[in-house]
């Protein structure tokens, strides 16, 4: 026969149950832990590097690789086409103004100079015979003219005599008109012969005249030979280094080839190189930071070169100390080009997590895990962006390099 349960025997049943359950789900969780401890992908401290957001100042640059050159440098190229007849300095000499660098071949120049020379004395020779050719001929005439003057006065004397001869009857008509007539064909002559002379003289001085203007032209080729003698001993335009030169004893030169360059020491600018897609954000005046090892000195875009080659532009950057001691011909720089500043932005350190503007994807670190969210990124100045939306002051994310997490939700973080 059944006996009824105690009540005491219920209770402990129902004791016994819950323990079990409180036992099953506590195994649960702590499997599920396991199992996330286990799955959840997981990074140390010392791996990453992390920058808290916080208030400050931005500016949005772009970024140039630029080269220092100096400010002032001269090319000297070959005068006429040549050869190399002696080399006086070598590259990176110090040199001084007006020092010989090279020797060029002045033969050619020398016998062209001889021959304008000669022609200048043909000149000479020949405006020396037509002034000479024009005296001899104006005696002539002169002559011939004092000739003519004695048979009008003789012509006229005589036609006179007939006149008075004639009242009295002693003259025929026909005599006193062959007087008249020879009278006035002395006058005739003698007129022609004094317009002769200055027909003599124009035509003279005329010849006179082109000689000369032959003469000026050879003296101008004299003198553009004269230069390109000078030029024919290449020298230093100004104090510097020497940057470049044709050291090759012998070499040929064509004209116009670069034979040496002299650069100015102690006063440099940048040379700035970046692809053209920034072309329309560049402006002439622009604050520029010129970073090189570490150290940064300012400067402003002086001038934005027209021509684009295989996509880059190349822009002038003034130095606000050009004279830096350690500044070097053809030292590399890292150039940021300031295009836009804020003041009182969020902003947290720049670093290899984010690339440009726009949102995307960052891990902010709350309780020892980096937790994904997307962030609107701003400016850049290469070491700071902002942070338009996304993230507040005070939060801390991950700023290096975590690529291989991009399929992960969150990070757990180790110490």
């Amino acid at each position: 026969m059944d006996q009824p349960v105690s009540e005491q025997a219920i209770d402990r049943r129902r004791r016994l149950k819950l323990a079990a359950a409180v036992g099953v789900l506590a195994t649960l969780c702590a499997t599920a832990w396991a199992i996330n401890r286990a799955v959840r992908p997981t990074i140390g401290a010392a791996d990453i590097r992390v920058a808290e957001v916080r208030r400050g100042a931005i500016a949005n640059t772009i970024n140039a690789s630029g080269v220092v050159i100096p400010v002032h440098e001269e090319l000297v190229s070959s005068p006429f086409q040549t050869h190399v007849a002696k080399v006086h300095a070598k590259l990176g000499q110090q040199v001084k103004a007006g020092e010989l660098l090279l020797q060029l071949d002045d033969k050619t120049i020398v016998l062209s100079l001889d021959a304008v020379k000669e022609q200048l004395a043909q000149q000479d020779n020949r405006i020396f015979g037509l002034t000479l050719e024009m005296e001899q001929k104006r005696k002539q005439l002169v002559s011939s003219v004092e000739l003519l003057e004695i048979d009008l006065q003789s012509t006229q004397a005589k036609w006179q005599r007939f006149q008075t001869l004639r009242k009295s009857g002693a003259v025929s008509g026909e005599d006193m008109l062959t007087a008249e007539l020879n009278v006035k064909r002395t006058e005739i002559q003698l007129r022609q012969q004094r317009e002769l002379i200055e027909d003599v003289k124009r035509a003279t001085h005329s010849s006179i005249d082109g000689a000369r203007l032959q003469q000026a032209i050879l003296r101008k080729q004299l003198q553009q030979q004269q230069q390109l003698l000078d030029q024919a001993s290449v020298r230093a335009p100004f104090a510097g280094m020497l940057t470049a030169i044709l050291a090759d004893e012998g070499a040929s030169v064509t004209t116009g080839q670069l034979v040496a360059k002299v650069s100015e020491l102690n006063n440099y600018r940048v040379e700035a190189t970046l692809s053209d897609v920034h072309a329309r954000a560049l402006e002439t005046g622009q604050a520029v930071r010129v970073e090189q090892n570490g150290k940064q000195r300012s400067g402003k875009v002086q001038t934005i070169l027209p021509e684009i080659q295989n996509g880059a532009i190349k822009l002038l950057v003034a130095l606000d100390q050009p004279n830096d001691a350690q500044l070097r011909n053809k030292m590399r720089v890292d150039v940021n080009i300031v295009t836009e500043q804020k003041a009182g932005a969020l902003i947290v350190d720049s670093g290899a997590a984010f690339n440009g503007r726009g949102p995307q994807p960052a891990f902010v670190i709350t309780d020892g895990v980096a937790r994904k969210r997307s962030v609107d990124f701003g400016a850049g100045d290469g070491r700071a962006v902002e942070i338009v939306a996304g993230a507040t002051a005070g939060e801390r994310i991950i700023v290096s390099d975590i690529s291989r997490f991009k399929d992960a939700d969150s990070i757990r973080i180790t110490h």
